[in-house]
């Protein structure tokens, strides 16, 4: 385990609590409302909701002494003050007197599988920090009671978030084995928080059903010899422990000599067991599965959510360097608010696809809020930094457009044509420019191959644009020079010395792509891939066909899949494939398949680049099934396949058993050689997908289901509502490869996928800045800077850094804006957060999540 700790508040409980708690063997009653602010109704019922429920716990406290109640979720709280001040001071008063104890410490309860790491960290940031300055205090118990399972990772991020417990029900103990009662949870850091699984449900019904589950847990806590929790209340849509309930439980206390039944808290059931002496036994894995449906139910929403969490981290990346570099506005305020509507969308009810249909109309609204926000923030930015750079040239007198309609160009002189790059590594990407040029060279006036690709206009004769190879420093920038007239010769493409020098740059047939590194082969009739040989080391990575459309059958599963362990009943395939050539190269060569299933129609433009072993492949999907599943399959040429995930913040390597699991931006299968040569694999990585499965050495990535909206096993007739209707666009690519995914850069390559450069076409002017800027240096491949912010105290600056390859790993980072350099150690997959004052006579300093100092014990 770390070393390091987060300095917190601790929460002062009221002497009753402190004084019950002394008892041995007691069964805490834990009065909870669970509120889901949508479900089966939109947000402004939750609102409503949540302000009634809140009224009716106030008022239980002002009737039961003794009562306790226990309540997560920022975003409620919010509302509150916002909308019954009253109320919300009220509310101030009972949390200081320990009767109303605050958990969770996140913003609403989100689901635990598919958000980003850093969505979580800042659950933890905004959400802590508003309890500190609202309530004096912070949620020392992470609380997510309803959430449809919790990734391995999550450990490190409560500690870090000043959080050492967790109280979770699911999965059940029907789909996973854990201890009973308490025990240790520990991610793959090291980390370790006291984690319980609540006993039988977090919720009650109005009256009657106290008594029974009361004795049971009762009965649990005789067999341990320990304490246990048993909650209450009624939940889902908000009312809370009803009068009836807490006659109930005083009747149990005067009634029951043999129980020690008292009210509590989470917080004080932790501190109990912290000082109880007890050896804990230890987990060391992710808590899954239950609902494997909801890693793909409602495609769009999933989607949304990781280019609305890209968008605010690349909006704040340039923000922050712009601020510091050219004096450009950082709004945190507004960034923040952003980020409240994602992590309100990432509530688990809306993020897992089961909500309503009318819900989503909400969602939508939000994420393009956010989107709308961190596209004006990062377009404000990107503005001020490409208009404070030197782009003058000999023989210009002013700035006029007398050559061109659209371009500044003069006197054949080239346009400045500016591309950023929010990557903490150098990036050699493809980027189009959305003219038709008939040249282009870098910075130092070297010319630059390019190609002309299909626009998405169809303007006259104006329906292309221009492809070109860019070289981009980490956190930084480049200006190219596009020329509308004005043609080179460009430098032939250096041969790598590991290859033969007669092998191809790139060749395009109707049925075959072609580079230095891989053949990629595709059924003439079927438009599967054959053939997938990476020639680096002669071997044949699919085993059979890949890139197959297979379609299964759900139509026994409600919209979580209930029950469901794995999606295996296959029903058939997309066929009748038409393939098309779509471009030839010199840098890249498309190929497109369209094929059919029933009404549906998929289209997947399979691409290669000249100087990449990736296969990339855009997908157009018109989907029309009902209780039909679609997953893209994979079976790869391997004995002893090991099957990896990245999870949020780190990654996990689960059995290759055929179950559906959760995943974020890549998977990798990799094994044995076939032919006994040594390791080997492919990796599948995505820009939107969340779901997949492994079975021996074949993965599948879930693509859409077609389930009905919020259906519960209900009745079923024809005017039910299916979602994922219509069309959606993604993203996948395949990176065979020798050896394993850390050797490859398997990380990096599916952020590279995700967050692609962002340009400006700009014109001639006088600036402070250069024409290429390097804005961070980090000396370990395995360290991954995610978020650079402005630090929410003071006039310094947050970086955030992840180990990514599960390696101790000493590096050197370099901030050169801030003309800061340091040396930092990472254990296996550790999040580091430094805080870097604009002093240089002041020390850069590790913080929490939370922006906090830590200390070292």
């Amino acid at each position: 385990m770390h070393t390091n700790s987060c300095m917190r508040e601790r929460n002062t409980m009221g002497e009753r609590e402190k004084t019950d708690t002394t008892l041995s063997q007691a069964v805490h009653m834990i009065g909870n409302a669970h509120l889901d602010p949508v479900w089966l109704w939109r947000w402004q019922e939750g609102y409503a909701e949540i302000k009634a429920t809140f009224r009716s716990a106030l008022d239980r406290m002002n009737e039961f002494p003794d009562f306790i109640f226990t309540c997560a979720g920022a975003a409620y709280y919010e509302w509150v003050e916002q909308n019954a001040p009253d109320m919300f001071e009220e509310i101030r008063r009972r949390v200081n007197e320990g009767r109303w104890v605050i958990v969770g410490g996140w913003w609403i309860q989100p689901d635990c599988n598919l958000p980003s790491g850093e969505s979580f960290a800042r659950h933890s940031l905004y959400s802590q920090r508003y309890f500190r300055e609202k309530f004096g205090r912070i949620a020392q118990v992470g609380y997510n009671v309803d959430s449809f399972g919790h990734h391995g990772m999550l450990p490190q991020i409560l500690k870090l978030s000043g959080m050492d417990a967790y109280v979770f029900s699911r999965p059940g103990v029907h789909e996973k084995t854990l201890p009973e009662g308490a025990f240790w949870w520990e991610s793959a850091d090291g980390s370790r928080v006291i984690a319980y699984r609540i006993p039988i449900d977090y919720c009650t019904g109005p009256g009657g059903e106290v008594v029974a589950k009361t004795k049971a847990i009762a009965e649990m806590a005789a067999r341990h010899g320990s304490d246990q929790m048993c909650f209450y209340g009624v939940g889902n849509h908000g009312g809370g422990p009803t009068v009836v309930n807490l006659r109930e439980i005083v009747s149990l206390q005067q009634n029951s000599p043999e129980a020690s039944i008292v009210f509590s808290s989470p917080d004080a059931f932790f501190r109990k067991l912290s000082v109880s002496g007890t050896a804990f036994p230890v987990v060391r894995d992710d808590l899954q599965h239950h609902a494997v449906g909801c890693y793909t139910a409602h495609s769009e929403t999933k989607a949304d959510n990781r280019a609305a969490e890209h968008r605010l981290l690349t909006a704040e990346k340039f923000a922050a360097v712009a601020h510091r570099l050219v004096d450009f506005p950082y709004d945190s305020a507004r960034l923040e608010d952003a980020w409240r509507r994602v992590m309100f969308n990432q509530f688990h009810d809306i993020m897992g696809g089961c909500s309503i249909k009318e819900a989503y109309r909400d969602s939508r609204e939000a994420f393009g809020y956010a989107g709308y926000i961190s596209a004006v923030t990062l377009n404000g930015a990107l503005q001020k930094l490409s208009w404070s750079i030197d782009t003058m040239r000999e023989g210009i007198v002013s700035v006029t457009r007398d050559k061109d309609r659209t371009l500044w160009e003069q006197n054949n002189l080239g346009v400045p044509f500016v591309v950023f790059n929010p990557h903490s590594w150098a990036v050699t990407a493809p980027v189009v420019i959305p003219q038709q040029m008939k040249g282009v060279t870098d910075n130092s006036d070297v010319p630059v191959a390019m190609q002309y690709v299909r626009a998405s206009r169809t303007n006259g004769g104006d329906k292309f644009d221009t492809l070109f190879i860019a070289e981009l420093p980490p956190l930084g920038y480049r200006v190219y020079w596009i020329y509308r007239e004005k043609t080179f010769d460009v430098p032939a493409p250096v041969t790598p010395p590991d290859q033969a020098l007669n092998d191809p740059d790139l060749t395009v047939t109707a049925t075959v792509m072609e580079n230095r590194y891989v053949r990629l082969e595709l059924e003439k009739h079927t438009g599967y891939i054959k053939r997938l040989l990476d020639k680096r080391t002669g071997k044949d990575v699919i085993s059979g066909n890949g890139a197959v459309p297979v379609v299964l059958d759900e139509f026994e599963y409600d919209t979580w899949a209930h029950h469901a362990t794995a999606f295996r009943s296959e029903l058939g395939k997309f066929a009748d494939a038409s393939i098309e050539m779509i471009e030839t190269g010199p840098l890249r060569g498309r190929i497109r398949v369209t094929s059919r299933y029933g009404q549906s129609v998929i289209r997947q433009d399979f691409m290669l680049h000249r100087d990449r072993p990736d296969v990339e492949v855009t997908v157009k999907l018109d989907w029309r099934e009902r209780h039909k599943m679609l997953k893209l399959s994979f079976p790869v040429r391997l004995h002893k396949p090991e099957a990896t995930y990245e999870i949020p913040y780190g990654y996990i390597e689960r059995p290759a058993n055929g179950e559906e699991e959760p995943g974020q931006q890549w998977l990798d299968l990799s094994g044995e050689a076939a032919d006994g040569s040594g390791r080997c694999g492919l990796a599948l990585l995505n820009d939107s997908k969340y779901g997949y499965d492994v079975l021996d050495n074949e993965m599948r990535m879930s693509v859409v289901r077609g389930a009905i909206f919020a259906d519960h096993y209900g009745r079923r007739d024809d005017l039910c509502e299916y979602m994922d209707q219509g069309i959606q666009e993604f993203h996948y690519a395949l990176v065979p490869h020798a050896g394993s995914w850390r050797e490859a850069g398997i990380v990096r390559k599916a952020y590279e996928l995700n967050v692609r450069p962002e340009h400006v076409i700009e014109t001639y002017h006088k600036g402070e800045l250069p024409q290429v800027y390097e804005g961070i240096r980090i000396d370990s491949a395995g360290i991954v800077a995610v978020a650079f912010k402005k630090a929410e105290d003071g006039d310094g600056y947050i970086l955030r850094c992840c180990e990514t390859s599960g390696t101790d790993t000493r590096t050197t980072i370099e901030l050169p804006m801030l003309g800061r350099k340091w040396e930092a150690g990472f254990g296996k997959l550790e999040i580091k957060t430094f805080r870097i004052p604009l002093d240089p006579l002041i020390q850069i300093e590790e913080t929490d999540l939370l922006e906090t100092a830590m200390i070292t014990q």
